[in-house]
Order: structure tokens, then sequence, then C-alpha cells
């Protein structure tokens, strides 16, 4: 191993551990209420921007979350981890295939909820992607789409394409959970589209609900999840 790759490995290391802490102190002073949380197995489907999310939802549940093998990835990966989400590394230009399949399996055989960010690794932003509809197929188990939102200013913003926001300590977030999507036995192309399209239009509808009704939610939703 070559210095530079070394440096660069006790940066990772080094970044890591400081994401890892941070999370489990926005973890303790954040506050997250659940709507609609699905009561059956499922896979979530969440926009890339809302990925923290998956840590709110992990309570009755154990969740499987599918992150890239890049090293931005290996960063969220043990920070996930740590908080008690289960991941597999993957994307579709790399390891997908194998990733899929670990997640199906955490699925099917240990009873997980599994969780993909429907418009990573690189956008187009909120647009639906149609890898999730063809794992959901393959696990036997519906899609639900999932949103969080808070009007609060208490979160860290990013550069990003997908406008990335990290929620910080006194963070006031509502997370709306939409109904189930089943998949069909006999899915083919053009079912898969219109499920694909159907849980795009689902993402946008729940994102103006949760605006539009945040304080309701706010004081009847359930703490976590």
């Amino acid at each position: 191993m070559s210095f530079r790759e070394k440096r660069r490995e006790v940066e990772k290391e080094i970044f890591s551990f400081l994401v890892i802490v941070l999370f489990h102190i926005i973890r303790a002073f954040y506050r997250c209420k659940c709507i609609n949380y699905p009561k059956d197995k499922c896979i979530f489907a969440l926009w890339h921007a809302h990925q923290c999310g998956v840590f709110s939802c992990n309570e009755n549940r154990k969740t499987v979350i599918m992150v890239s093998s890049s090293r931005d990835g290996e960063i969220i990966s043990r920070a996930a981890n740590a908080m008690g989400v289960e991941t597999v590394r993957g994307s579709k230009t790399r390891g997908g295939t194998k990733a899929s399949l670990e997640l199906i399996k955490k699925i099917k055989e240990e009873n997980y909820n599994g969780a993909l960010t429907i418009d990573g690794p690189k956008g187009p932003n909120r647009i639906v992607k149609k890898g999730i509809v063809e794992v959901a197929k393959l696990a036997q188990v519906p899609i639900v789409p999932a949103v969080w939102w808070s009007p609060q200013k208490t979160f860290l913003k990013f550069n990003s394409w997908d406008n990335f926001r990290f929620p910080l300590i006194g963070t006031k977030l509502v997370m709306l959970f939409g109904s189930p999507i089943e998949i069909p036995e006999d899915l083919d192309e053009e079912k898969t589209e219109l499920i694909r399209q159907k849980i795009e239009n689902s993402l946008n509808e729940l994102y103006q609900d949760v605006k539009l009704n945040y304080r309701k939610y706010l004081k009847e939703g359930k703490n976590k999840c």
C-alpha cells in the first residue's frame, strides 16, 4: 500500500468515526414522528435526499439498505451499522446484482424490511428507477413509499445533486408512509413502468401532504416507528 493510499485509509477511518459519533448525538436529540408505519414486511422507497429517514424506522423490524461501493458509501455504511441498520454494498454500476441478492435474502429469510433510494446514486433527482420493482418482486413484498419533512432550519445542507439535508440537534421531523404498492406475479415491462410511475407519483403526493399537514402529524404521530 502506497503512502497516499495509507493516508486516504486513515482519513476514511477518522471521518467515519466522526460521522458515527455525530449520528449518535443527533439520534439522542432529534425527534421523528411516524405516520402510517406499515405493519407488514416491505421495501421502503426513499428519495436519496431522505436516506437518513431509515434510521427512524428501525424499531419494530430490522431494516437493511443498499449503499454504494464508493468511498463515501463506506462511511455511510459504517454509520448505518453503528445505528443498527444493516447494509449491503453495491450500485447499478458496481456490485449491484450481488447486493440485490443479499438484500432479497435478508428480507425473505431473516424477516427484514428493505430500503432503497430510488433515484440514487447519481440521479436524476426524484426520478424513480425501475430496479426497486424488480427487487420487490423477487423478495415477494410490497413497496411502501416514504418521505420526511421539517420546516425548521436546523439542517446541515449539502450542495449536492439531490439537495441532501442532514438533521441537526433539535430538529422535529415527520416521516410519512404511503399505502403499500403490491407487485403482480405476472410482472412485465409495461406493468413495471406503471408501478414505477405509481411510486413516483406517490412520493410527490406524500411530500406535499407532509408539508401541508406537518403540525397536525407532529401532534398525532408516534415517536419513531
